[in-house]
């Protein structure tokens, strides 16, 4: 399972910390990523790493402002958001896979959304 948490409401120039705990037959991928979905448009890639090689990837629009981390003692995510704009409002997934680099089309689970809400 991936549990996700650490969405909610923020301002323009904001920071948000998202959160994602794998369990379970998760723990056997070895890549976890964060999509977002906004209304009405298709889930877009975010922001991925390697659990065991500290590879990263960015979607550009978030390069400067986001980081992923991880921390393989407690099998958690981290999107730390930073800088935060309203076009970053969207329902955020986390999700594992172990094709690098981490897309849509090699997701093995997905983790429930968490919602972030940014107001300008």
């Amino acid at each position: 399972q991936l549990q996700a948490s650490g969405g909610g409401l923020a301002q323009a120039g904001d920071s948000l910390r998202l959160s994602c705990a794998a369990s379970g037959r998760t723990l056997s991928s070895n890549a976890m990523g964060w999509f977002r979905q906004a209304p009405g448009k298709e889930r877009e890639f975010v922001a991925a790493i390697r659990w065991e090689l500290y590879y990263t990837n960015y979607l550009d629009s978030v390069k400067g402002r986001f980081t992923i981390s991880r921390d393989n003692a407690k099998n958690t995510g981290y999107l730390q958001m930073n800088s935060l704009k309203p076009e970053d409002t969207a329902v955020y997934y986390c999700a594992v896979g172990s094709v690098w680099p981490l897309d849509r089309s090699h997701i093995e689970h997905w983790g429930q959304g968490t919602l972030v809400t940014v107001s300008s």
